[in-house]
């Protein structure tokens, strides 16, 4: 998203509630006043401090934001009291005003019911090797509800009460991973019709393992056929790790480059090496020959995920490029020659508006494209990332 005052403070303020919180938990947890649930520490209480609505509402926004200010301010009246004798009682006459002077939000727009998984996320990250685990899970215990293409069409779907949600859509960003996590293990009911089960609990048939990897599995899917059919990543999709041999060195995970850009290159030759990138040649799971490059990821599991991910089964001669953070950006199709501004495919919505204005194409096209994603960074979110 454009980097605007606006998005700055709102990003901000959402990123501090949930670290926060998160770090809240940690303290519960190093005191021995969390108790652990499916491995890690579990969220005590029934609700949590949530942005999503934050997002579509700017005014409990602001109201939240400057709530947060006069707290601070009746943090450091009272602080002053304590340090000082003579002038504490007009400090401490300032707290209730200052609370009562504050715009409080309303409880409902800052406040979402939450699991005790809310917090909690993959301790294994989002890997090729998961989301090819999570492929054969959700043949053996989704797909007759949810469909292959997880857009709630499978063969069980109409017997259902309610009809399973699109996996494609922005569903799997609506929430955090902690709470799809739960929803996975412990089953869904539909508040509105008494509380009936409108999905299984797989507790006890698969552990948080299988359901992480289920999770990303899922994602990774959603993004496929998101870009089949809208031609572009609307919702944000990481660069799947695996392990890559560089040289005569020890083998090193993807993830050990975060906080430079990569490419990955999908058979065919490796282009020049860029010092704007780390350049990795994914070779295809076939066992045929592939040209020598400096890095080189030999998985046919990041090959099947990343085939996942663009939702097409010709991915040799794919080109991708994720930003510092790990976030796939842009996707440069087989045969095509340079990088364009179509390319960049994770961009949010008013960046999307602003292109095809007419101007000429930069001489350098990666250059420019580079230039894009890091003034357009994916934002934090509620439990997930928007761009």
């Amino acid at each position: 998203m454009n980097s605007t005052p606006e998005a700055d403070w709102l990003n901000l303020l959402i990123g501090l509630l949930q670290g926060g919180q998160l770090q809240l938990l940690r303290v519960l947890d190093a005191l021995g006043l969390a108790r652990h649930v499916h491995g890690q520490p579990a969220w005590p209480w029934a609700h949590r401090l949530s942005g999503e609505n934050l997002v579509i509402d700017l005014g409990q926004a602001r109201s939240l934001a400057w709530t947060l200010v006069f707290v601070a301010l009746v943090v450091l009246a009272l602080m002053l009291a304590l340090l000082w004798r003579r002038p504490r009682f007009y400090f401490l006459a300032l707290v209730p005003m200052l609370l009562i002077a504050a715009p409080w939000p309303e409880p409902q727009v800052v406040l979402v019911p939450a699991t005790p998984t809310s917090f909690q996320s993959s301790p294994t990250g989002f890997t090729a090797a998961s989301i090819a685990k999570g492929r054969v899970l959700y043949q053996q215990n989704c797909v007759a509800c949810h469909g292959a293409d997880g857009k709630g069409e499978g063969p069980l779907a109409a017997s259902l009460a309610v009809w399973p949600p699109d996996l494609s859509g922005p569903l799997l960003w609506r929430r955090a991973d902690g709470d799809l996590l739960w929803r996975i293990l412990h089953g869904t009911r539909d508040a509105q019709q008494g509380g009936e089960p409108t999905m299984p609990r797989f507790a006890g048939k698969l552990d948080e393992a299988d359901a992480w990897a289920l999770l990303d599995y899922m994602k990774a899917q959603g993004a496929g056929q998101s870009l089949r059919a809208l031609g572009s990543w609307p919702q944000p999709i990481g660069l799947p790790d695996m392990a890559v041999r560089c040289g005569s060195h020890p083998p090193r995970l993807l993830a050990s480059w975060r906080g430079q850009r990569v490419r990955i290159v999908a058979g065919g030759a490796a282009p020049a090496e860029d010092p704007r990138l780390v350049t990795v040649l994914l070779r295809p799971p076939s066992g045929s020959e592939a040209p020598a490059a400096d890095c080189v990821a030999d998985s046919a599991a990041a090959w099947e995920a990343l085939a996942l991910i663009t939702g097409t089964d010709r991915l040799a001669g794919t080109h991708f490029i994720a930003d510092r953070d790990g976030w796939l950006r842009a996707r440069g199709e087989p045969g095509k020659a340079g990088w364009s501004d179509d390319d960049l495919l994770c961009r949010s919505e008013r960046a999307s508006a602003a292109t095809g204005q007419g101007a000429a194409p930069p001489a350098d096209g990666l250059g420019a494209l580079i230039a894009r994603m890091d003034a357009q960074p994916v934002r934090f979110v509620k439990g997930g990332f928007i761009h």
